[in-house]
C-alpha cells in the first residue's frame, strides 16, 4: 500500500508541475503574442521595403506557432494566399516603396512560384521598385525573379541556367538483394507509381509524359527569362543548353543580371530608391510580419464565399500528420459550409498527388452533396493530380496554373512478400489455418495466388472504371476521349485546358471570382476553412504520441540527408499502400 500511495502522489505531483508549466508557457504566448502583433504595427507604420525570402517553404494556408513568440522568430508563416492578398495591399499603401526578393534555391513547387510572380508582375504597375538579389541563385528563384526591375548576383556567387532535369530513384535492385519479392497491380500505361519498384529504369511511357511536362515547364520559365532580358525564348535556351553561364561574369555578360554586387552594394541602391541617407537603417519587413498585419478581410457582407483548402496526400480518417487530406476532417468541414446559409459559393483549393483510393470516394461523395446546396469552383495548385484529380472531378468549374501537375487518372495497389527474406535471411517461416480460401487477405507472409493475383487487378479495374465515369460525368467528355487521356498520364495546366480536364488557367482570385460570377453576387466576404493550423496546438494533441525528441529526430535526418531523405520518406509511406487501392501521381515531381 505504501507503494502505491507513493506511486500515486509522484504521479500527481507530476500532473501538477506539468500543468503549472503549461498554464506558464499559456500566459507566456498571450504576453509575447500581444508584444508581438505590436511590433508588427510598429513594422508596418515605420517599414518601407517588404522582404520575400525565397528559401521559405510556402504552403496554401498560413499556419501560426504560438511557441515561437517566446523568442524573436515570427509566430506567423504566411501561406500563399495570404502571401498573394498582402503584396496586393503592398501595392496601395504608401508605406511600401519597393520589394526586395531574397533569391535562394526555393523549395516550392512551379504553380506556386507562377502564382507570386503574378502578384509580383501586378505589383509592378503602381511603379514601385522590385530587386532582385542572391548569392547562389536557382533556376526556380531566378524564374519569379524575372518580375524584378533588376536582379544582382553577389560577385563571388553562382547562379543556375541549365535546363530541367527529373530524376528518379528505383528500388528493385535493393528489394531483389533482400528478396522482398513486390506484388503490383495498376490501370492506365502511364501510371508510374510502381514503377521505382517493378523496374530499374523510367519506361518509355512514363519517360514521354515526364518529357512532355517538362518542357512545359520549361517553356514557361524562358518567357519569363526572356522577357527580362529583352531577348527571345530560343536565345535563352541556347544558353543553357551551350551551358554558357558557368561563372557570375557570364551572367552580366549575356545580360542574365543587371549587374555583380555586394550585399552593402545593394542596400545602397535601395537607400537610394527610398529617400534615406547613407548612415540610415533600411527598415525592412518581412512577408510574414507584413502578412500577419494586414491578415483579415474588411468586407461586410452577409454574402459569404468559402474557400476550402485541400493540401497534402490523401488519408483515411483523422489527419496524423501535417498538410494532409484526411476523409473524416475534411468531410466535416465540407458539411459545415454545406449547412451555413451565409456560403453561396465554394472554392475548393486542391494541392494534393492523391492518396487512398477509398478517401478519395468519401471526399467526393460529400463534394457532390455539397453541390446540391452551392455552387463549387476548383482551384489547383502545384498539384491536383490522381486522387488530387478525383475529388476537382465533379465541380461546376475548374482552374489551374500552367504550371499545375493535373491528370494522372489511374489507380495502382501494391503488396510485398516477405517469406523469402524471413526464411533465408532470419529463419523464420509461417504457416497458417484458415476455414475460407481468402480469409488471409491481404498478406505478406506468402506470394498470392494466380487466382487472388486476379481478383486484386480487378479491384484496381473497377476502381479505376469508376474514376473514369466520374471524369465523364463531371467534365462532359465521351467515355473513349477519356479514356485515351486517362491511362494515369500527368499533364500540365496548359495541356491539361487542351483537352478538356481543366476549364480556364487562373490562381485562387481567378477561381474566387469565377464563383462569385456563377453565384450571381457582387459584395461578398471570402471565409476560409478549416481553422488555420497552429503548431503548439498541434503538438498538444499529439502528446505523447510524437514527442519533441522525435520531431528533432526527424529535423535531424532531412539536414542530413538532404535530398535523399524525400526518397526515404516515400519508401515509408509504403506502409499506407500494403493491400490498398491507391490513387496517386509517381513519385513527386522534382524538376530542377
Amino acid at each position: 500500500m505504501r507503494d502505491f500511495f507513493k506511486s500515486f502522489f509522484a504521479s500527481l505531483l507530476a500532473i501538477i508541475v506539468s500543468l503549472v508549466i503549461l498554464v506558464g508557457v499559456v500566459i507566456a504566448c498571450v504576453v509575447s503574442l500581444s508584444k508581438s502583433v505590436m511590433e508588427k504595427d510598429e513594422k508596418k507604420l515605420t517599414g518601407n521595403v517588404l522582404v520575400i525570402d525565397l528559401s521559405k517553404s510556402i504552403h496554401e494556408q498560413g499556419q501560426t506557432n504560438s511557441l515561437a513568440m517566446l523568442s524573436n522568430k515570427s509566430g506567423y508563416d504566411a501561406g500563399l494566399y495570404d502571401i498573394i492578398q498582402a503584396i496586393g495591399h503592398a501595392k496601395a499603401d504608401a508605406n511600401i516603396k519597393g520589394i526586395l526578393l531574397k533569391l535562394k534555391p526555393s523549395p516550392n513547387g512551379w504553380a506556386t512560384m507562377q502564382q507570386l510572380k503574378g502578384a509580383l508582375d501586378d505589383f509592378k504597375t503602381s511603379h514601385k521598385f522590385i530587386y532582385g538579389y542572391g548569392e547562389e541563385i536557382s533556376q526556380g528563384a531566378y524564374y519569379v525573379a524575372c518580375s524584378a526591375d533588376s536582379i544582382y548576383l553577389n560577385p563571388g556567387g553562382d547562379m543556375e541556367l541549365k535546363g530541367f532535369a527529373t530524376v528518379m530513384p528505383f528500388f528493385k535492385g535493393t528489394l531483389d538483394k533482400l528478396e522482398l519479392q513486390p506484388e503490383i497491380f495498376y490501370a492506365g500505361k502511364f501510371k508510374s507509381a510502381t514503377e521505382p519498384f517493378r523496374a530499374d529504369k523510367i519506361s518509355d511511357p512514363n519517360r514521354q509524359q515526364i518529357m512532355a511536362y517538362q518542357n512545359g515547364l520549361w517553356s514557361q520559365f524562358l518567357e519569363s527569362a526572356a522577357k527580362y532580358t529583352h531577348t527571345d525564348k530560343a536565345a535563352i535556351n541556347d544558353l543553357a543548353v551551350h551551358g554558357s553561364i558557368q561563372f557570375p561574369q557570364d551572367a552580366l555578360k549575356n545580360k542574365v543580371v543587371a549587374g555583380l554586387l555586394y550585399w552593402d552594394q545593394v542596400e545602397q541602391r535601395l537607400r537610394a530608391r527610398t529617400g534615406q541617407k547613407d548612415n540610415e537603417d533600411i527598415a525592412y519587413i518581412s512577408m510574414n510580419d507584413y502578412a500577419y498585419a494586414e491578415k483579415g478581410d474588411d468586407q461586410v457582407s452577409e454574402n459569404r464565399i468559402a474557400v476550402i483548402f485541400a493540401e497534402g496526400d490523401i488519408i483515411d480518417g483523422e489527419q496524423t500528420n501535417e498538410r494532409e487530406i484526411a476523409s473524416k476532417d475534411v468531410c466535416e468541414e465540407i458539411r459545415k459550409v454545406a449547412n451555413d446559409n451565409r456560403i453561396k459559393a465554394v472554392v475548393l483549393r486542391v494541392n494534393s498527388p492523391g492518396g487512398s483510393a477509398l478517401a478519395s470516394e468519401v471526399i467526393l461523395r460529400e463534394l457532390v452533396l455539397l453541390k446540391q446546396k452551392k455552387h463549387l469552383i476548383v482551384s489547383m495548385g502545384d498539384y491536383a493530380a490522381s486522387g488530387g484529380y478525383y475529388i476537382s472531378s465533379m465541380a461546376d468549374s475548374i482552374f489551374a496554373m500552367p504550371n499545375t501537375i493535373t491528370g494522372s487518372i489511374g489507380v495502382f495497389s501494391m503488396m510485398f512478400s516477405i517469406d523469402k527474406l524471413m526464411k533465408n535471411k532470419l529463419g523464420v517461416t509461417f504457416d497458417e489455418v484458415k476455414n475460407a480460401p481468402y480469409a488471409d487477405l491481404p498478406t505478406s507472409s506468402r506470394p498470392l495466388t494466380e487466382e487472388e493475383a486476379k481478383r486484386m487487378q480487378s479491384s484496381v479495374d473497377t476502381i479505376y472504371e469508376r474514376f473514369k465515369n466520374h471524369v465523364v460525368d463531371g467534365r462532359k467528355l465521351s467515355l473513349a476521349n477519356v479514356d485515351s487521356i486517362a491511362q494515369g498520364r500527368v499533364w500540365t495546366g496548359s495541356d491539361a485546358l487542351g483537352i478538356g480536364l481543366v476549364d480556364g488557367l487562373g490562381d485562387l482570385d481567378r477561381a474566387i471570382t469565377s464563383a462569385a460570377a456563377i453565384a450571381k453576387i457582387s459584395n461578398y466576404k471570402v471565409v476560409t476553412y478549416p481553422e488555420p493550423y497552429d503548431k503548439f496546438n498541434a503538438l498538444l494533441r499529439r502528446f505523447g504520441v510524437k514527442t519533441d525528441a522525435s520531431l528533432a529526430v526527424k529535423a535531424a535526418m532531412k539536414e542530413e540527408m538532404g535530398e535523399g531523405y524525400q526518397w526515404y520518406e516515400q519508401v515509408q509511406n509504403l506502409r499506407k499502400v500494403n493491400g490498398k487501392a491507391m490513387m496517386m501521381m509517381p513519385f513527386r515531381m522534382n524538376v530542377q
